[in-house]
């Protein structure tokens, strides 16, 4: 996949990335999108949403990158949690080495969490598009 896991070594560029599968895939790409506010009372954004421009059918997405070990793959609970609350369906997705091998396999079970490699697939399935695309 052109720009994929591999390329990515950071949250901005893997933000960058999925930006760009969506472009490539045709969709409607929106990044920072405000969507009402956390219990604290903070704003809630979603990183990237993304829209197929004939059926307006809207996904958000969530990128969570980890280079080492660390709290992230901790706060996706959190983020899971805000995601029951947008208005639209969501998921998030993770990369990087940080992730510990048990967490990665307890996220991925979710179902609201994908590795980036398995993004575009994902993507081109959920909006009924062609695959090859990405």
């Amino acid at each position: 996949m052109p720009g994929g896991a591999a390329a990515v070594s950071s949250g901005s560029g893997l933000r960058q990335t999925v930006v760009y599968l969506g472009e490539r895939l045709g969709l409607e790409v929106r990044i920072e999108v405000r969507v009402g506010r956390r219990v604290w009372g903070a704003v809630r954004y979603i990183d990237v949403v993304l829209t197929h421009p004939t059926t307006r059918l809207a996904l958000g997405v969530e990128c969570k990158f980890q280079a080492t070990s660390g709290s992230a793959e901790e706060k996706i609970a959190a983020v899971l949690n805000d995601i029951a609350a947008w208005p639209i369906r969501g998921i998030v997705v993770i990369a990087g080495p940080g992730f510990s091998a048990n967490m990665r396999g307890y996220l991925l079970s979710t179902g609201k969490v994908l590795d980036l490699a398995d993004l575009g697939d994902w993507l081109a399935l959920f909006f009924g598009l062609e695959p090859n695309a990405t």
